[in-house]
């Protein structure tokens, strides 16, 4: 792809551009708050600047998971906000500091996992949302227990593989954003006032997290050369 200023393609121009119009055009329409555009916004940064393995990820990202944190605590997600104060806060700092000591030029060393590894990420995933579900299900005012309990896990998994620069971590997101889109697509039916700006965003992830294994892939087959 032909690269412009600071190292950014046509693609991810055009891509931030989209999405963050898009996001303009909800929050009129259906005259969201101030809050909800700033953490769409930061989240589509976030993600965009993980795709290119750049460090100010990390910042965007501190942002974006406080503010998810309260627009899932209100709708009554309460493993989405365990899940980003208690371990998404302390993991943005120290993905910073890993991926900062991790550059090679200024540029970010990517890996790969071997397929033995890949296939216990797979069980623990499964056993871990089995398990984490049944536990949900038993609090009181809990929405989607078992889809909550797939979008928490997963979203772990693939933090820890992100900090540990594994290519593998957008093939986990990939599966992580479907289910939360319909995470929240229910929330929306059932008359959760940021279901759809949330599903507007989780949609951008998808296609964010789908260029992020192709970019990723590339940097750990360079790596590996």
């Amino acid at each position: 792809m032909k690269k412009y200023a600071n190292d950014w393609n046509l693609f991810e121009i055009v891509w931030l551009v989209l999405f963050t119009s898009i996001a303009i055009g909800f929050t009129v329409i259906s005259k969201d708050s101030l809050f909800g555009f700033t953490v769409f916004i930061t989240g589509v940064l976030c993600v965009v600047l993980a795709a290119k393995g750049n460090l100010m990820s990390y910042v965007f990202g501190m942002y974006n998971t406080v503010g998810y944190a309260y627009l899932a605590y209100v709708n009554g997600l309460f493993g989405e906000v365990m899940l980003n104060l208690l371990f998404f806060v302390p993991m943005n700092v120290i993905g910073f500091y890993m991926w900062k000591n991790n550059l090679q030029g200024g540029k970010l060393s990517m890996r790969q996992m071997q397929v033995k590894s890949l296939v216990l990420v797979g069980v623990i995933c499964v056993l871990g949302c089995l398990l984490l579900g049944l536990g949900l299900s038993f609090i009181p005012g809990q929405n989607s227990p078992y889809i909550d309990a797939i979008t928490t896990v997963l979203s772990i998994v693939a933090t820890l593989l992100m900090v540990r620069r594994f290519k593998e971590q957008w093939l986990v997101y990939i599966v992580l954003n479907m289910f939360t889109v319909l995470l929240w697509a229910i929330r929306m039916f059932e008359g959760s006032g940021e279901g759809l700006l949330m599903i507007v965003m989780w949609s951008a992830y998808l296609v964010n997290a789908v260029y992020g294994y192709y970019n990723w892939n590339k940097g750990a087959k360079e790596v590996s050369a």
